[in-house]
Order: C-alpha cells, then sequence, then structure tokens
C-alpha cells in the first residue's frame, strides 16, 4: 500500500464526523500527497508531507494512545491533519550548485515556500480543517500548538503554549509525537540535503 492509500484507509476508517468526506474530497484536490514536508530537512521529497503525517500517526498511536481516555477519532485527525497547512505552500525551483568533481555549474532543483496564505502554522490547519468539519477543542489545541517550542508565537515569548499544554494532554502528545518522528524516524528522508 502507497502513503495515500494508507492515509486514505486510515482517515476514512476513523474520521466520521459531518464534513470529514468533503475535507478529504478538497484534499485531493491539493498537492498534499505528492508535496514535501520541509524544504531541505524531514520529507524534503516527493510525498514527504504525506509521509510525516502517517509517521506522526502511527507514533501518536504507539506511543501515546490509552484507549480508556484517548479517542482514535480526535488521534487520527490530528496526526493525520496537523500539518494541513502545509498543502499548496512549496514550490519546486532550481539553483545553480557547483559540481565538485567536473568544477561546472549545474541547475539542481530544491523546494521553496510560497506562501500565498501567511496565517501562521498550526492556526493556519485549524482554519482550513475547520472550513469542512468542527475540531473539538481540545485538536484544534493540539493542531495550533504542535511546534512547541519552534512556533512563532513562543519564539516571541507567548504563554498561550504552555497553558494549552497544561490544559490539553492531546497538544502535548501530539508535540511529542511530531518531534520523535521529524528527528529519529524520518531522519535521512530528504532528498534536497
Amino acid at each position: 500500500m502507497d502513503y495515500k492509500e494508507e492515509f486514505i484507509q486510515i482517515y476514512t476508517d476513523n474520521v466520521r464526523r459531518d464534513g470529514a468526506k468533503e475535507l478529504l474530497e478538497w484534499l485531493q484536490k491539493t498537492d498534499f500527497f505528492t508535496a514535501p514536508a520541509s524544504t531541505k530537512f524531514h520529507g524534503a521529497c516527493e510525498q514527504g508531507l504525506v509521509m510525516h503525517s502517517l509517521s506522526v500517526y502511527h507514533t501518536l498511536m504507539e506511543k501515546h494512545f490509552d484507549p480508556e481516555k484517548d479517542s482514535v477519532e480526535s488521534f487520527a485527525i490530528c496526526a493525520l491533519l496537523h500539518d494541513l497547512c502545509k498543502a499548496q505552500f512549496y514550490k519546486v525551483s532550481t539553483r545553480n550548485v557547483k559540481n565538485e568533481e567536473t568544477g561546472q555549474w549545474e541547475k539542481k532543483p530544491y523546494y521553496m515556500v510560497e506562501d500565498v496564505f501567511p496565517y501562521g502554522h498550526g492556526e493556519k490547519s485549524v482554519f482550513l480543517i475547520e472550513r469542512f468539519m468542527r475540531l473539538k477543542t481540545s485538536e484544534a489545541m493540539a493542531i495550533r500548538w504542535h511546534m512547541g517550542g519552534f512556533d512563532e508565537a513562543a519564539r516571541g515569548g507567548s504563554f498561550a503554549i504552555s497553558l494549552a499544554y497544561e490544559k490539553y494532554p492531546l497538544a502535548v502528545k501530539l508535540h511529542l509525537a511530531d518531534l520523535e518522528s521529524t528527528y529519529l524516524r524520518e531522519k535521512h528522508t530528504s532528498a534536497m540535503r
């Protein structure tokens, strides 16, 4: 099964709320299933974004799911859609790179950011999801704050992230799964380095 098929299978098996079908239909009209997850770090390759989303889902389920406290649907929504903001976000371009063996300059492809809707990272994902289906407060908080200390608001000194993590365990769990996926499980998944 390829990444897109696996994503759709997990999504359709677990996300049942109103608007879920319409969100999936819209998602398939974007570059979500072919886009990279970053410009040069983890998943900087074709299908990197869907690969990363699945990695976060599997990490979240393996490490943090408590069947007595947690919802499979919430975990699927948060993990699979936390980086929805990266759909229609990257563009392939080229730059000149010197070939060390020949000494010649060659055009090499790379990913660049072309943010046509600069709304922030987590908040943009929440906004895009909620165009189709309502999120529970805990899901919205988890997706909004999944970047942890890498989020622009946190780096700017906002204490809202601490309050969100204190009140919503799902936010902490998603952040931890995202970190593990990015820095441990997806190491060496970049075609751009």
